[in-house]
């Protein structure tokens, strides 16, 4: 019998079509509530009081969304398989009074979010997009998907020694993005924004906006073996996680019941830290396993049981060997595009990863014929980390750090090989259904 979810580049071409929909962390969740809903899932309100039933369920918070699917006959101490990611990349973000400018140039003043790699946010068309708050309590989503705003760098011609000393960048005074000419009025950009939302610019009491590259994702490469694109760290993993469990919850021909409860934890944050309501290291993830628990008439004990038996793949995105600086990897360990999905190993618990959570992610990909490589650091060059061991240390579950490897990892503009993305999510599939 062959493997029941076979992802091929169908689910590439659907990828690039997630990054364009999720230029915030509030436009990918709602992305991925949609594609959730067509496999039949539900929303339900953290404020309401939840049923045990089964069938598929989601919940949103900002820019989080955690969703799982309880199979029929779900006991209360039913473990759980995560996948975790994270929702939010580096970028430049509107700060609260947006309105600046000099010498007859209107500008928006920015705050750096994150580590991005500044240089590749220069001489770029960039778009704005996030959420507006709204006087009545309500929300508005914002996507000016056109070239609206853009970081002029500085000519050569003032600059004689760029190309032989490197660019040099102050966060504060060269990153400011220019968006027309004349003299700076307080209020212009709330005003634009509500005249592109259809309210009224005093109704406008908050927003978190964020600029975004306006160049559509696209294959790459003489034979489009390669995917360029946006914001992959680490939406290619919440999209993979997303079709994943659609997926395993649209199975008809199941012959036996699942053995574990799968889920998709996608938070906000991980980028600076993920210490917040909707991070990792929040509440949040805690509070849907033990709620849906509860909600099928268990108690603290099953709860426990359920943990204890339960493991997270966090999947966000590793570095490819890089072909002109090679001597920065680990020589024993050079993962390449299209090779697979990596599995994230530093023994300083940078990523969580340990020898049993090897066997589950091993043994996920050989039931589903995927190849896969290691990832490690090489000892001259730390790591970042994930949430990986946030998720482990908060919730005490085995978890796994995994993803795929790509280039320019934190720049405007990201490189991946064109087959992990659907490699990636078949692995998912695999490890969800257990």
């Amino acid at each position: 019998m062959s493997y029941a979810y076979r992802f091929d580049r169908g689910h590439t071409d659907d990828l690039l079509s997630f990054l364009a929909a999720g230029p915030s962390p509030y436009h990918a969740v709602a992305a991925a509530a949609e594609r959730l809903e067509k496999a039949g899932f539900r929303q339900v309100e953290e404020t309401d009081a939840w049923d045990g039933r089964a069938g598929g369920m989601y919940v949103l918070r900002g820019g989080a969304i955690v969703a799982w699917y309880v199979p029929e006959g779900a006991s209360p101490a039913t473990p759980y398989r995560i996948v975790g990611a994270h929702t939010d990349s580096p970028n430049l973000r509107v700060k609260p009074i947006p309105d600046t400018g000099a010498h007859g140039w209107r500008q928006i003043a920015v705050e750096i979010y994150g580590g991005p790699l500044l240089n590749t946010w220069l001489d770029r068309d960039l778009g704005l997009a996030g959420r507006l708050s709204l006087r009545d309590g309500g929300e508005r989503l914002v996507n000016i998907d056109r070239p609206l705003l853009r970081v002029p760098q500085l000519a050569i011609h003032l600059d004689r020694s760029v190309n032989t000393e490197g660019l040099k960048l102050d966060r504060q005074r060269h990153m400011t993005p220019i968006w027309g000419l004349g003299d700076t009025r307080e209020g212009d950009l709330l005003r634009f924004l509500a005249e592109e939302c259809g309210v009224h610019a005093a109704d406008i009491t908050g927003w978190d906006l964020m600029t975004h590259s306006v160049e559509p994702p696209a294959y790459l490469g003489r034979d489009g073996e390669l995917v360029a694109g946006p914001r992959m760290d680490n939406l290619l993993s919440v999209h993979a996680g997303t079709a994943a469990l659609a997926a395993v919850a649209s199975r008809t021909d199941r012959t036996t019941p699942l053995p574990y409860i799968p889920v998709l934890a996608a938070f906000d944050h991980e980028e600076n830290g993920s210490q917040s309501d909707t991070g990792a290291e929040g509440p949040l993830l805690g509070n849907v396993l033990e709620r849906s628990v509860f909600a099928r008439g268990g108690s603290y004990e099953d709860r426990a049981r359920s943990l204890a038996g339960t493991v997270c793949l966090s999947s966000d995105t590793g570095h490819a060997v890089h072909p002109n600086y090679a001597d920065r990897h680990e020589p024993g360990h050079h993962p390449v595009p299209n090779g697979g999905p990596i599995l994230k190993v530093n023994v300083n618990q940078r990523y969580a990863t340990d020898g049993r959570g090897r066997s589950v992610f091993a043994a996920a990909c050989e039931r589903a014929g995927v190849p896969w490589q290691s990832f490690v650091s090489n000892n001259a060059v730390p790591c970042g980390t994930t949430i990986g061991p946030i998720t482990a240390a908060r919730h005490g579950i085995t978890t796994v750090d995994i993803g795929v490897a790509i280039l320019s990892m934190h720049s405007a503009r990201e490189l991946c090989g064109a087959d992990d993305p659907h490699l990636l999510a078949t692995a998912l599939a695999s490890f969800l259904e257990g």
